[in-house]
């Protein structure tokens, strides 16, 4: 049975608006879903979800979170469930709301995993991310330093904790060109990153259809339950997968319809994938931003 637990106290099952909580989906792994937001005016770096998995010999993180104070409250909730020491902490994904907490598990000294091209993508988005800190986390972004992979996935990799490991798998061009997805061997959980958003409007920085090939390749895994980058976690893994890709189907047909008929991408952005709205969460700030990535690419097929 999943439970939550906050740092306020670990026997009460409901959580308290702005406490760092985490759910207990069973089997040693817990999760800290953040806020549906958006990175914008009211932005805390607390947005996605970030995961442990204790096993026998230690303790793996996926992802951190988007400040140096949402991987310290993550850090404490960590050694308030065990005092095995962090033996790895992985970024799913170069997004700010990812891997910004990294800098909390320094003194922990684990083997920081990522993307072959995650090292790289960190260091060129440096600037910028570090004005978008300061202009949104304020006295929250001290200590928010990028702390980059020291373990670089190429093709898929297994993690040991002891009585059970972790394959760490990447992927060429999804949803950025970062992405890497994890499972446990001892749960069959999927850790997806941002290659799945549930309830949340799915976000294409890298390659739609380079995403939707991803969200095929998912499909085939055996796992039992899957948590998203973004949204709560959920065994009816396939549907959630399904509906994601119906939307990025929807969205691809539209913009390529758009193109067709010479309809400009500014006017696209009010018009594809309008039958989806309904269905996601900050579906007018995502869905647009989709479009300015996707329309221009497409307009080169």
């Amino acid at each position: 049975m999943c439970t939550f637990f906050t740092l306020v106290s670990c026997a009460h099952a409901e959580v308290k608006p702005n406490s760092f909580a985490i759910e207990d989906i069973g089997g040693g792994i817990y999760v800290h879903h953040g806020q549906h937001l958006d990175i914008d005016t009211g932005y805390q770096g607390d947005i996605c979800n970030d995961s442990f998995v204790v096993g026998s010999k230690g303790v793996a993180v996926i992802d951190t979170g988007g400040s140096f104070k949402v991987g310290n409250e993550l850090r404490d909730a960590i050694k308030k469930v065990t005092q095995l020491p962090i033996l790895y902490v992985i970024n799913t994904h170069v997004h700010p709301d990812h891997i910004f907490g990294n800098a909390a598990f320094l003194e922990d000294k684990p083997v920081f995993v990522g993307h072959a091209k995650l090292a790289d993508a960190m260091q060129l988005r440096k600037e910028a991310y570090d004005k978008l800190n300061i202009k949104y986390l304020g006295a929250d972004a001290k200590g928010s330093e990028l702390v980059k992979p020291t373990l670089l996935v190429k093709e898929p990799i297994t993690l040991d904790l002891g009585d059970r490991t972790l394959t760490v798998t990447p992927y060429v061009v999804a949803h950025t060109n970062t992405d890497v997805s994890v499972i446990d061997s001892k749960t069959k959980t999927l850790f997806t990153g941002d290659l799945l958003f549930i309830d949340r409007t799915p976000v294409v920085e890298g390659d739609i259809k380079g995403l939707i090939a991803a969200i095929d390749t998912l499909k085939t895994y055996p796992v039992t339950q899957v948590v998203p980058g973004h949204g709560p976690f959920t065994k009816d893994w396939l549907t959630a997968l399904n509906n994601e890709q119906r939307y990025l189907n929807v969205l691809l047909n539209d913009i390529r319809a758009s193109i067709k008929k010479g309809i400009s991408m500014e006017s696209t952005m009010d018009t594809a994938a309008t039958s989806e709205k309904d269905k996601w969460l900050l579906f007018n700030v995502a869905n647009r931003r989709n479009v300015n990535t996707i329309y221009p690419a497409l307009e080169w097929e």
